[in-house]
């Protein structure tokens, strides 16, 4: 059962985050945070996957083979791109390229890289009307190495903002986290930002 850490409620959605496993969390469309190759090889993606069942990744090495054709990767990163969801507890699986810090060009500009990848899947949200409930995990926090006192203010100022804007079009974002350190960071920037942030805090109501 997924514990939650805190809640903010913004104008057109709210925000829960969770201490809890997002290959095992129950939404309308879950979004994992990929490489470019779709791999599903490594952190939370690979136990996405592993719940998705072998299907997800016959699927995902389909994908492989006709971008190869093309002489392309399967997705350059910051893009989203939709798949049956098999074994997982939601509607849609998303896909979403996130800038991995481990490769020199991709840290480098990881501050225009992280807002665009939040873009793309706010985009691909927009496309599905009948999405209420998101279920993600913190783009690149993870295995992929963004700092995470800079990444969880960006992470807290894109999502937040766009919960309160008009584009907004689901009625719940659910951030699941179970990097320690990224939870102590973004308690911390949390805590010294609230009263920057859109919304309003409603972890206890």
């Amino acid at each position: 059962m997924a514990e939650l850490l805190m809640k903010r409620t913004c104008r057109n959605g709210i925000l829960k985050v969770f201490y809890g496993d997002l290959s095992k969390h129950e939404a309308d469309l879950i979004a994992t945070p990929s490489d470019n190759r779709l791999s599903g090889r490594e952190g939370i993606d690979a136990k996405v996957y592993d719940v998705a069942g072998e299907k997800l990744r016959e699927a995902c090495r389909e994908i492989a083979i006709e971008q190869r054709k093309l002489n392309l990767s399967p997705c350059p990163v910051s893009s989203a791109k939709f798949n049956d969801s098999f074994n997982l507890k939601s509607k849609y699986l998303l896909h979403v390229v996130s800038p991995d810090c481990r490769r020199p060009v991709q840290d480098q500009n990881r501050r225009e890289l992280l807002p665009k990848t939040y873009e793309s899947m706010f985009s691909a949200i927009q496309s599905k009307k009948d999405v209420k409930i998101v279920a993600a995990a913190p783009f690149s926090m993870d295995i992929f190495s963004y700092p995470h006192r800079e990444g969880a203010k960006m992470t807290f100022s894109l999502l937040l903002e766009w919960l309160n804007s008009e584009e907004c079009n689901i009625e719940e974002y659910h951030m699941l986290v179970l990097n320690k350190n990224f939870i102590d960071a973004m308690r911390t920037v949390y805590r010294e930002t609230e009263d920057q942030l859109p919304g309003r805090d409603t972890t206890d109501e």
